[in-house]
């Protein structure tokens, strides 16, 4: 077995980003008939239950919080949800959080229930957030995916997001080390602006750390 402290970057996910004045003026469109809405604590107990929750208290505390969940119904049954943060949010896997700038949103947590997948709810649902983002103003929006989710990174792209980063655990300088590259043809501001985002000024004093121990190491990495 290799040992850790000689393996390279390990992809996990990446980070997508949309840009709201770019946006098409048409998106995907379910395969079934749906009822996108956003919801309130009322919903909390059904959202909790479709969530795989023994309790709404987690989904309370969101609103409480200020976080916001868009959902679909198909025949009255709830389908499909999405959350989304306007100000900062935790990556949970990754030990990161997310920290937006005005006009940013972070949608997250969006998961379509087995019995109804297949049916395009998911890229139609987050194009219903991205509408209704758009109307509220907002310039631009991020989402996350994991590297190995390929369905959800075909729906993330059919809403017209863009791969902007990608998160690497990386084993330099004997550390285990969440960190962000940028994705291949990506402009430097928009890693950059990722980087801000998820990593504050830590991005700056890893990339002398690593600069002092190895300059090929950073090479590798950015």
């Amino acid at each position: 077995m290799t040992p850790a402290s000689v393996l390279g970057p390990q992809h996990l996910g990446t980070l997508w980003l949309l840009d709201l004045s770019e946006l098409s003026p048409v998106g995907p469109m379910p395969r079934v008939a749906v009822n996108f809405q956003r919801v309130d604590s009322e919903a909390a107990p059904s959202l909790a239950q479709a969530m795989g929750l023994d309790s709404p208290e987690e989904v309370l505390k969101r609103f409480e919080a200020g976080k916001r969940c868009y959902i679909g119904n198909v025949e009255g049954m709830l389908a499909t949800y999405g959350w989304v943060t306007f100000d900062e949010e935790l990556i949970g896997e990754l030990g990161l959080r997310i920290r937006l700038a005005p006009g940013e949103a972070y949608i997250w947590n969006c998961a379509t229930l087995p019995e109804y997948r297949g049916l395009r709810l998911y890229p139609a649902l987050l194009w219903h957030i991205i509408n209704e983002l758009r109307a509220k103003g907002l310039r631009r929006i991020w989402i996350g995916a994991d590297a190995d989710n390929l369905p959800s990174q075909v729906g993330i792209r059919l809403c017209g997001f863009h791969p902007t980063a990608d998160f690497v655990l990386d084993y330099a300088l004997a550390l285990h080390t969440s960190w962000i590259r940028g994705h291949s043809g990506t402009p430097e501001q928009l890693v950059e602006d990722a980087r801000r985002a998820l990593l504050g000024g830590r991005h700056k004093a890893w990339l002398a750390a690593l600069s002092s121990a190895s300059s090929d190491i950073t090479t590798s990495l950015f």
